[in-house]
């Protein structure tokens, strides 16, 4: 078997996987969850680059918007708490983007490429369609659980992406994001900061073009690949409020499996926090017995960054 296909069945097996927890822990509690008011929207030429927009069935907008979103191996669209946001009077989007097994494919050098280039594009074209939909284009909040949320911490930590020379509309609008939301998350693709956060720990392959084991040893050489698109590489003083939220403590719990609990453990958050602390940037981890005094949870947290004032 060659080592992409390898790569492709490896990381399919360890995305159903994930992406099953991703969907049970954003998408509420109710049985039957509402229809999207606006539904499969393109925002690229790519069957995979699609939303769907959650109204509030009360009000006139214009809407906050979250926008949440899915797999990055396997396609996924998962809506964040949609028994919550629209009682709140926000939004939500769930996004589809283009997969790292679609840039295998397609043999992109940099899979992870797709998924970060998706995610900002789709901030920039919910901005620029925001009063078709009723959404307020100055508070988008970006989030996601698990894998989801990578492609949200890159959109934050990249900085500005609008390109006012480019000939697609699209990217001549802003990619700026009032707060990010990242729930049991891996916020690095940097194979070395895993291990030194969580010892042990194998995640993210292909993100890099390669396997976890070769990323670690090729380090040196791929580290300007990792510092273009990991977000702890890239966080600066205008990165907008990032708020974790993980329901394990530091100690793994007897009843959760090893595999697992090292990819979503809350050690990730704190590593992160540090380096974020020192680039200036406001960040909270919120796990068993380590609240947050100013927000009750992630959700709290998500919507009163959208309302308060624009700044």
């Amino acid at each position: 078997m060659s080592n992409t296909c390898s790569l492709l069945r490896s990381n399919r097996i360890f995305a159903l996987a994930i992406v099953g927890l991703t969907a049970t822990v954003t998408t509420g509690t109710a049985a039957d969850p509402p229809k999207p008011t606006h539904a499969d929207i393109s925002y690229g030429p790519h069957a995979h680059q699609v939303f769907d927009i959650y109204l509030p069935q009360k009000g006139d907008g214009p809407y906050p918007v979250l926008i949440w979103f899915g797999g990055i191996w396997k396609p996924g669209r998962h809506a964040a708490r949609l028994d919550y946001f629209p009682k709140e009077q926000c939004a939500v989007i769930a996004v589809q983007t283009r997969t790292m097994t679609d840039a295998v494919e397609d043999k992109v050098a940099e899979p992870i490429s797709y998924v970060c280039s998706d995610a900002c594009r789709v901030v920039q074209f919910v901005r620029m369609n925001a009063a078709k939909w009723k959404l307020n284009p100055d508070r988008i909040a970006v989030g996601g659980g698990s894998q989801g949320a990578l492609p949200a911490l890159y959109v934050a930590c990249v900085g500005e992406r609008a390109d006012p020379k480019s000939t697609d509309p699209v990217e001549r609008v802003s990619s700026k994001v009032t707060c990010v939301a990242a729930f049991r998350c891996q916020p690095t693709i940097d194979p070395k900061r895993m291990q030194e956060w969580v010892p042990g720990v194998k995640w993210g392959a292909p993100a890099l073009g390669c396997s976890f084991e070769d990323s670690l040893k090729r380090h040196k050489e791929l580290l300007p690949v990792i510092e273009k698109w990991s977000p702890d590489h890239l966080l600066h003083r205008g990165t907008p409020p990032i708020y974790f939220e993980n329901e394990w403590g530091l100690t793994q719990p007897k009843d959760v499996e090893e595999t697992n609990y090292k990819v979503h453990s809350p050690a990730w958050a704190v590593g992160f926090k540090l380096l974020a602390d020192k680039a200036g940037v406001v960040c909270y981890v919120k796990y068993p017995d380590h609240p947050t005094e100013k927000y009750k949870d992630i959700w709290d947290f998500v919507v009163q960054e959208l309302k308060s004032p624009a700044k």
